[in-house]
């Protein structure tokens, strides 16, 4: 299974568009194994879900993402975690340990990061 979380440097992006890029797990048997960092590629409408699905992604994690984007992760067969906040190393184990939920909220703004509505 692979893992991407967008982030910015340690820390999960507030807004996945517009991102610094994507810090990647690769999970096996319960344990988070070859990390690395993907620079975002830019924010193009319906790009990013299928260069994260090109890239093995089975699963994303981001603080906020817009409807469109969460619809065509899903059509691409890629879980959604929304609502997530803190240290990307953290946020990972929180999650194979069945411990981080998807809030569902759905940002409506587009502008810049940290102008979402929930």
């Amino acid at each position: 299974m692979k893992i991407a979380i967008a982030s910015e440097g340690k820390l999960v992006s507030g807004h996945f568009g517009h991102c610094e890029g994507f810090t990647t797990y690769e999970i096996e048997e319960g344990k988070a194994l070859n990390k690395n960092f993907v620079q975002n590629p830019g924010h193009r409408p319906g790009f990013l879900p299928v260069f994260l699905k090109d890239l093995g992604t089975n699963v994303i994690i981001a603080g906020g993402m817009g409807e469109t984007a969460q619809e065509l992760f899903k059509e691409n067969g890629i879980e959604v975690v929304v609502g997530a906040s803190g240290v990307c190393d953290d946020l990972i184990q929180q999650y194979i340990r069945g411990e981080l939920k998807s809030t569902g909220s759905i940002c409506r703004e587009h502008q810049h990061e940290g102008h979402c509505e929930e």
